[in-house]
């Protein structure tokens, strides 16, 4: 039977739609038994719900989904190296966040939750809106004031309610915390169902690869919710005797907002505040992620690293990716930066996979000026 547990305190609670942290404030995380039954796996269709045991939503008919999942796993030559790409900008919503939402707003329908409040910078409001409209749910979506207007009228055109916050990333969250109070809490980064979507990321690779896991998985990493889902997951796989390891993971920032850099340079055990500079990569500007400790300690356990990228080789990987035919946002952008970094420094013989997490259309305007460069 499923609960929620903390890892800071030890405390366990029941799951139920009042509860998304901690009394010590600290993120809840799910304790879950999850099932890999391989031949009704391969029986099912080609979506993330063809790992049902291994999702913690207990009715069929509370699921809400568009066929999401089961993304392209493609070889890429990067830096001279043979590597695998994750398309995942090819989901419903055009960002991974779909992986997340599609199991957090099937758990609320299932809880009958009917009302929702969730903070972003735009993908995973997007994908809330997107999951809440198929349910039948209320949602009102909380965005800094400076979010790309591709993804307010994302947000706008599936029904939500858009409310922009002046200010920093953070402060949008403070304002939603307080909205939480009279609604759900649907927050990508606080609620562990939302970790339980973005999961499915490494159930399809172990697929994908042959029922094998990667030597390596390189992805952005902002308030971490790929890269914790990627953990999970692997970690469910080793658990069940599917895979013998768990990669190695390997975080990617922006050079101007770095939190999780810092503090694994320096050894902390969790990030303290930074001041965050503008960046290109909005989907990771995060200077302050929730679940920084856990990150950092899954980050250490695998043996992996954090790299940062410039502006400049965020702005060198768009174009370069472009003329690949891979139009994406500029976060993905980084993390491919973040690869060539990466391969740069390592010698070959490692099987890597990274992720095409989010599609350009969502940052025209911001895009359009760059690519137009020489």
């Amino acid at each position: 039977m499923e609960k929620f547990s903390c890892s800071e305190c030890r405390r366990s609670y029941s799951v139920g739609p009042a509860r998304w942290r901690c009394d010590c404030g600290f993120p809840l995380d799910l304790e879950f038994a999850p099932e890999f039954p391989i031949e009704k796996i391969l029986k099912r269709g080609p979506d993330l719900w063809r790992y049902r045991e291994a999702i913690p939503v207990a009715k069929d008919r509370s699921i809400l989904s568009m066929g999401e999942g089961f993304t392209p796993l493609v070889e890429a030559e990067i830096a001279g190296r043979r590597i695998f790409l994750k398309m995942d900008y090819l989901f419903p919503t055009g960002s991974y966040k779909d992986r997340g939402a599609t199991v957090l707003i099937s758990k609320i329908n299932e809880l009958g939750v009917r009302k929702v409040v969730e903070d972003s910078s735009g993908n995973a409001g997007s994908a809330i809106a997107a999951y809440c409209t198929r349910g039948g749910i209320a949602c009102d979506i909380y965005v800094p004031h400076s979010t790309s207007r591709g993804k307010l009228a994302q947000i706008e055109s599936y029904g939500a309610t858009l409310r922009k916050i002046k200010g920093s990333r953070e402060r949008t969250a403070q304002v939603t915390m307080e909205a939480a109070k009279r609604a759900y809490y649907a927050s990508h980064s606080w609620n562990p169902y939302f970790l339980h979507g973005t999961k499915t990321f490494a159930f399809e690779i172990w697929e994908q690869m042959g029922w094998a896991s990667p030597d390596a998985l390189i992805l952005p990493v902002g308030h971490g919710t790929l890269l914790l889902g990627a953990h999970i997951g692997f970690k469910e796989l080793k658990e069940a005797k599917r895979v013998k390891r768990i990669p190695k993971l390997v975080g990617i920032q922006s050079t101007s907002c770095a939190p999780l850099y810092q503090a694994l340079r320096r050894g902390w055990r969790e990030t303290q505040p930074i001041e965050k500079r503008e960046t290109l990569a909005e989907g990771i500007a995060i200077s302050e992620p929730v679940r920084g400790k856990q990150i950092l300690k899954a980050i250490r356990e695998t043996g992996g690293e954090i790299l940062t990228v410039t502006e400049k080789e965020i702005v060198s990987a768009l174009k370069e990716m472009g003329r690949k035919g891979h139009f994406i946002e500029p976060t993905s952008a980084a993390t491919i930066a973040g690869v060539k970094k990466y391969l740069n420094k390592k010698k070959g013989g490692e099987t890597i996979v990274s992720s095409l997490t989010g599609t350009g259309l969502k940052a025209v305007e911001k895009i359009s000026p760059l690519t137009a460069l020489p």
